[in-house]
């Protein structure tokens, strides 16, 4: 299993980005996002359930939308109105069974 995290980068406050996780491996229960801002622990963000239930962390909610492309095997996560505070590296999250599997961040901050 491979999850590989990618559309970070510089984005003014009040701007969008979207992310992407590719995703190799099928069955997985949950695919989630997590971000880790300097110094501060792994807080989840998002996540979308093998049902297509999705759910948001209150610091997000209405700003971003999770998203999965079942075909491409690809999660997504749009990102709108940013603020300095969602500065992090963010990181694709997928659970199978009882494994859980990281893959690498993408680094996003959004800065004037």
């Amino acid at each position: 299993v491979q999850l590989q995290a990618s559309g970070g980068g510089l984005v003014q406050p009040g701007g969008s980005l979207r992310l992407s996780c590719a995703v190799s491996g099928r069955g997985f229960k949950i695919i989630a996002w997590y971000r880790q801002a300097p110094g501060k622990q792994r807080e989840w963000v998002a996540r979308i359930t093998a049902g297509g239930d999705t759910d948001y962390a209150d610091s997000v909610k209405g700003r971003f939308t999770i998203s999965r492309d079942i075909r491409n095997n690809a999660v997504y996560l749009q990102m709108s109105s940013l603020r300095p505070e969602d500065t992090a590296t963010y990181y694709c999250n997928a659970i199978r069974g009882t494994a859980n599997f990281w893959g690498r961040g993408t680094l996003v901050t959004v800065s004037s």
